[in-house]
């Protein structure tokens, strides 16, 4: 399904400009003329992404951010405006817009944008939605973690939320790491205060210092006000520094003497203020090799892992699985407005046996998925996308289209009644070509 990405310009030139241009690049483009039409819209799906004029004939686009957040909680806002200030910005920013345009636009920039608030948005959706399915993770008549991995990080963040200690969260993607930052900061005394979030690879080199450590005006090009950086922003909060193993090493220089003297000088500032806030910093990145290999500088290590949390893969506490499953198929069904009862054996078995290499993240994303195909009262094993990977029994390194290739093969195989070369035609391959892979499958033709 293409992404929806509303338009809203009363510039018949604009919106057919950019609706081209999203169009070629895979989205699907909604054209509104004016706030009229944008508020009539409220009643139908709600768009993944938003392009909003600030000034419309019938109305102010900044007056409009609320009503859609509102409306539309999940829709990521770009607003578009030919006078673009910092104030502007600003304003725009805590009245609910994710990021603002320039007007005219460049074509690449304005595409990063929608690319990015889309990355933003099922972040968003995802922390949520973990969030609310981790609900009873350490209480409750049925907790979600059952795995003793899994339970000794529950533990674990019992123990050290309340502190002020600096933690540092490994693990791989999608084992829900931000989500572990939110429980820290939900749980510490400093829970009244914000939790401010920054991926550090997601900003440009020349643009993390100015985003972490706020800059005066004239300190670089562009620099036309005084920018107040994150670490003020997290005053009397928790800093989430996300992917810090993707900092730039003179960057992680600066933040180290942050955090020993707790004063942040902001960029080609003179003066220093003093800081208060928790750090939780976080990583994908295996630490030795993060070490070894120069990305992570060893004396911020040392200074950020006074507590080390790190999440295991789901392929190594499968106990989690079908707890996990079922949290999220029970908000996904409140969700479609469905009445699915739950799992059927073999769907409960194709769950438990594959090794989800995107971990909790993509679990959520197989059970959104299954929630929405099945057409019976309990999700089936065929309403799943991963029963094909569970099929390869004896080959668990296939990758997952090889494993969809396998199964493919097998059920063309019992489509024929095991005539090779019906099966070769039919799937458009030389017969030579099937022998190989059934050798290479381990199929018991």
């Amino acid at each position: 399904m293409k992404p929806k990405v509303m338009v809203v310009d009363d510039t018949e030139g604009v919106r057919d400009l950019i609706g081209t241009i999203l169009q070629r690049n895979g989205y699907e483009p909604l054209p509104k003329a004016n706030a009229a039409q944008l508020l009539a819209s409220f009643t139908e799906a709600q768009p993944d992404v938003i392009l909003l004029d600030l000034v419309l004939p019938d109305g102010d686009g900044m007056e409009l951010l609320p009503q859609i957040k509102k409306h539309w909680p999940d829709t990521e806002v770009i607003v578009l405006t030919g006078h673009a200030t910092f104030d502007v910005a600003v304003e725009a920013t805590k009245r609910g817009a994710y990021h603002f345009q320039n007007k005219p636009f460049d074509q690449k920039i304005l595409l990063l944008s929608v690319e990015r608030a889309l990355e933003h948005r099922r972040l968003n959706q995802e922390a949520s939605s973990l969030r609310k399915a981790l609900d009873t993770m350490s209480g409750g008549s049925s907790p979600i973690f059952q795995s003793p991995g899994m339970k000794a990080v529950v533990r674990a963040i019992e123990r050290v939320a309340p502190s002020d200690v600096s933690i540092l969260i490994t693990g791989e993607s999608g084992t829900g790491k931000e989500v572990v930052a939110d429980l820290i900061h939900n749980l510490s005394p400093r829970n009244k205060g914000p939790l401010i979030k920054i991926n550090c690879a997601a900003l440009p080199r020349e643009l993390i210092e100015s985003e972490l450590f706020g800059s005066v005006k004239g300190a670089f090009t562009g620099a036309n006000v005084d920018r107040e950086g994150l670490f003020r922003q997290a005053e009397g909060g928790t800093l989430l520094l996300d992917e810090i193993s993707e900092m730039p090493i003179d960057t992680q220089s600066k933040l180290l003497r942050v955090l020993q003297e707790k004063e942040v000088r902001p960029v080609g500032g003179r003066a220093s203020y003093k800081t208060d806030c928790r750090i939780i910093a976080a990583t994908n990145r295996p630490t030795e090799e993060a070490l070894k290999s120069g990305k992570l500088r060893e004396d911020l290590y040392y200074r950020i892992s006074a507590i080390s949390v790190h999440l295991p893969p789901l392929r190594e506490r499968r106990e989690d699985i079908i707890p996990l499953a079922n949290a999220f198929l029970k908000r996904y069904d409140a969700q479609a407005g469905r009445n699915l009862t739950g799992f059927t054996p073999l769907a409960t078995e194709a769950l438990r046996s594959f090794d989800w290499p995107g971990n909790v993240r993509q679990l959520q994303n197989e059970i959104q998925r299954a929630v929405l195909m099945c057409e019976g009262s309990q999700i089936d094993d065929h309403d799943l996308s991963v029963t094909a990977a569970t099929q390869a029994k004896g080959s668990p390194d296939l990758t997952l289209m090889e494993a969809m290739e396998r199964n493919a093969i097998l059920q063309m195989l019992k489509d024929t009644n095991g005539n090779k070369l019906e099966t070769a035609k039919r799937l458009g391959i030389g017969r030579q070509t099937l022998y190989n892979k059934i050798k290479m499958y381990g199929i018991d033709a």
